[in-house]
């Protein structure tokens, strides 16, 4: 009686333990994550094949775009949104009307009244420009080129490593004494051997 007692509670228990149904989620590689609940504290996992190895620590990104950050190896430490790329600033500068003189063709107009107006015409256009570009180099645009460029230059300046050559330790010969009066670990060791 006493093992159909123990054979009923073991049943009981059994059938009182809840089926636990895990949420997997994948990494933006393709890895497969699962977790009960993907929240903090909860652990995770990494599936390989039949294997379930606790996630390492360190930020991972989520195919759905969010960050999984695990502070402590098959700990969730939070979830968060993946952080806006910086947006590049764009600035509209209205270019300034250019007036266009107002030169009829004719034959009794000149062609160097025509050619003088397209020469103002290309001239203020071109003060455009260097307007403009002086705007870009305060805002930094060229700023970032041209420390990339310096740092460029330096680093190729800077000559390479040198090679690291093999230098194997130079081998010790042990030198053993036959002739020599015995000492203190030499009785001791012959005590253990006997």
């Amino acid at each position: 009686m006493k093992a159909n007692n123990i054979l009923n509670r073991i049943l009981a228990e059994l059938a009182s333990v809840r089926e636990v149904k895990f949420e997997q989620m994948t990494l933006e590689n393709g890895a497969v994550l699962e977790a009960e609940v993907f929240e903090a504290g909860n652990e995770v996992f990494v599936i390989s094949g039949e294997d379930r190895i606790a996630a390492p620590v360190g930020e991972h990104l989520l195919s759905d775009g969010r960050i999984l950050v695990i502070a402590e190896e098959g700990l969730i430490a939070e979830i968060k949104e993946a952080a806006a790329p910086e947006a590049e600033v764009e600035v509209e500068v209205e270019a300034p009307e250019v007036e266009l003189a107002e030169v009829e063709v004719t034959e009794e107009a000149p062609v160097a009244d025509v050619a003088e107006a397209i020469a103002k015409v290309i001239e203020e256009v071109a003060a455009m420009r260097e307007e403009m570009k002086a705007m870009r180099e305060e805002m930094g645009a060229y700023a970032k080129k041209e420390e990339m460029a310096a740092v460029k230059a330096e680093l190729s300046a800077a000559p390479a490593a040198k090679p690291i050559k093999h230098n194997p330790e130079t081998k010790q010969v042990n030198k053993v004494e036959f002739n020599r009066p015995a000492k203190a670990i030499d009785r001791v060791l012959a005590r253990l051997n006997n």
